[in-house]
């Protein structure tokens, strides 16, 4: 599992998006795959989860699912992050 070094970037009031756009694409995409089509986790690109409520989306990022490999990312990041990788996730770029 890949673990996020807390960098001050993600550490500040605001969001560094090219700081969240590198964990998703790094730290996500060690389980996700580096296109986000999925590999151990998961195809989590938007066109395969459009369905997730932007909430439980960001649920999930922030506590994990019990039992599976996604791991809680809320010692490591924001709620306000977390939120902002949740509609990256389901806009896409």
């Amino acid at each position: 599992m890949a673990m996020l070094i807390a960098t001050p970037a993600l550490a500040n009031d605001a969001p560094d998006l090219v700081e969240l756009k590198r964990l998703v694409h790094q730290d996500c995409g060690s389980c996700h795959g580096l296109t986000l089509k999925g590999g151990l986790g998961p195809d989590i690109r938007p066109q395969t989860i459009e369905h997730y409520d932007p909430d439980v989306l960001t649920g999930v990022i922030l506590d994990g699912i019990e039992g599976t490999a996604m791991p809680p990312w809320r010692p490591l990041i924001t709620e306000e992050e977390a939120i902002w990788i949740a509609d990256y996730l389901l806009k896409g770029e």
